[in-house]
């Protein structure tokens, strides 16, 4: 093999371990259990009973005997013989039952259940809460309806209400709660119109006094075009023109 082919240290071998990229399937990470042995059994299949064999047991020492022990002077191969021992140990608290005595039961009284007997009654007293007026009287009582839906004692027929009309669903229902009409100020019709005229009537000047009032001469009834329709009025001005020199003649 030349070595100039190759570059660097690297060279091809045999991989120590399986490779994932060498394999089409996902490899060995998924496998079946075996159906042999003990351990790993897969569970689909039957397994047969395993027993185990144990070695043998280790060799005894010497020291593992009980030995010489020691045996009490009163054992005999009948059991212990001695004479009889006591102890002194205090009273034991005892705990006395309180039962009833002869005195406590009444044997006369049950004649009536053991033997048959006529029925007994007794009147007592009236209970000193009672009153007389305490007793409901007839309009305490509610009696039940024959007409109507709430009949007790017959089958009743089915009853209809009427009701008011929904606001929801309407023709006039405002989904989007948009303001009315109502909501919007109404500006005054001499902004958006032509004025009319308007007059005021003030007070009498206090200048004028006694004396100081003007007269009908004053007026010039003529001058007047706003009471009547009249002709035009025509006035004659200067020939010449506002804006041609005047002639200047010198005066000595």
């Amino acid at each position: 093999m030349n070595n100039g082919a190759w570059v660097g240290t690297w060279r091809p071998h045999r991989p120590r371990g399986p490779i994932l990229a060498q394999y089409t399937s996902p490899g060995p990470k998924y496998r079946i259990q075996g159906a042999t042995g003990y351990v790993s059994h897969i569970p689909t299949k039957r397994k047969a009973p395993a027993y185990s064999m144990h070695g043998s047991r280790p060799s005894l020492s010497k020291d593992c005997s009980p030995g010489p022990y020691y045996v009490q002077g009163s054992m005999t191969n009948r059991g212990r013989k001695s004479a009889p021992a006591y102890s002194m140990g205090g009273r034991p608290s005892v705990r006395v039952e309180i039962t009833p005595g002869p005195g406590a039961y009444s044997p006369e009284k049950s004649q009536k259940i053991i033997y048959k007997s006529a029925p007994v009654h007794s009147l007592s007293f009236r209970t000193h809460g009672a009153k007389v007026d305490s007793t409901p009287g007839p309009n305490t009582y509610m009696i039940p309806e024959v007409l109507g839906p709430h009949a007790v004692g017959k089958s009743s027929s089915p009853s209809y209400s009427v009701t008011g009309k929904s606001m929801r669903g309407c023709f006039h229902e405002d989904l989007h709660k948009t303001p009315g009409p109502a909501a919007y100020h109404k500006p005054n019709t001499e902004v958006y119109k032509k004025r009319a005229p308007k007059y005021s009537m003030g007070l009498r000047s206090g200048t004028l006094r006694k004396g100081k009032i003007p007269g009908p001469a004053d007026y010039e009834v003529g001058k007047l075009s706003l009471v009547r329709s009249c002709a035009p009025v025509v006035s004659f001005g200067i020939r010449h023109s506002d804006y041609t020199t005047p002639l200047i003649v010198d005066v000595y």
